[in-house]
């Protein structure tokens, strides 16, 4: 390990947990740096090196895997992309729960946006070892990291969660707690599949607003200020009344969650109107998405826009 970081057991910097970072993507990048600057004795790894460049002028150390960054951290946060990016740093060869690895009364905290079920797999995972696992999605970008106005989502044990808590100070205003592990990935799943149905209704709010001869520009006024104000709409708008630039941003994230979400409420019972895909339905009854109102026909119309059908 290099940098001003130590492999030993304990905590460094008075009671200040040691925190190890994995995943330092646009998202991560700046959170990481938050950790940093908020003092925290830190430990950064990531999968590709030229990613560490910009911590090399700061106070945190690198590891040279993610099962020796759990060595040198109390607390180990995970932001990577998707399911098997967490599996892998996680429970993988040289992963946290690998070899020496996190100690026993550490805590993984799983930042990334993730079936909630793998969190449940891998806090298994990590018990067997004496080591707890609680599930932390944020909201809000980088820029909000920037900014320590990340929301932070939080699910699992309350006491795992307040340890957590001057860790996520650091970046996050307001931290949420929202039950038992998995809930926080089910709320951001949530708030992400009604981003996409905003970004659906809006794309045929400003539709219909052009086929009444009503200027776009002014119509994302009243809708700025109006009492049909959405995130949605804003964004609608700021890339000129199209979904196209968000293509391949947006478009496979969404998708993944919408059909989390889908699967999600299928299993509970629950599923909301419309989360069948188009032509799945059984013969003689209603196209999947009629209803009026139906979130998820609202989702698949943002979906279909972004060339990422469910």
């Amino acid at each position: 390990m290099t940098g001003g970081g130590r492999a030993g057991g304990g905590k460094a910097g008075g009671d200040r947990p040691r925190v190890g970072f994995i995943g330092l993507g646009s998202q991560g990048g700046p959170m990481a740096r938050r950790i940093i600057e908020a003092g925290f004795p830190a430990t950064l790894w990531a999968r590709r090196p030229e990613t560490l460049a910009p911590y090399a002028g700061t106070a945190a150390a690198t590891a040279g895997s993610p099962a020796e960054l759990g060595t040198a951290s109390d607390i180990a946060c995970v932001c990577v992309v998707d399911d098997a990016g967490v599996e892998e740093v996680v429970a993988g060869p040289k992963g946290l729960l690998d070899g020496d690895g996190m100690r026993p009364g550490g805590l993984i905290v799983i930042h990334s946006t993730v079936h909630p079920d793998t969190c449940v797999r891998l806090a298994e995972r990590a018990a067997e070892r004496g080591v707890a696992l609680i599930d932390a999605p944020v909201s809000g970008g980088g820029p909000a990291a920037e900014t320590g106005k990340l929301l932070v989502m939080v699910g699992g044990d309350a006491g795992a969660a307040e340890r957590a808590k001057p860790v996520f100070a650091a970046y996050g205003d307001p931290v949420v707690h929202l039950g038992p592990l998995g809930a926080a990935q089910r709320a951001k799943l949530v708030n992400n599949v009604l981003f996409a149905a905003h970004l659906g209704v809006a794309l045929q709010a400003f539709a219909l607003a052009q086929s009444l001869d009503i200027d776009p520009a002014g119509m994302s006024t009243v809708l700025e200020h109006g009492s049909g104000r959405s995130y949605g709409a804003g964004v609608v708008a700021g890339m000129g009344f199209t979904l196209d630039p968000l293509v391949d941003i947006a478009g496979p994230l969404l998708q993944k969650d919408a059909r989390l979400v889908a699967e999600l409420a299928r299993a509970a019972g629950t599923e909301p109107a419309g989360t069948e895909p188009a032509g799945t339905e059984p013969a003689g009854t209603e196209p999947a998405g009629t209803e009026a109102g139906s979130m998820f026909a609202a989702v698949d119309d943002a979906l279909r826009s972004l060339r990422h059908p469910r």
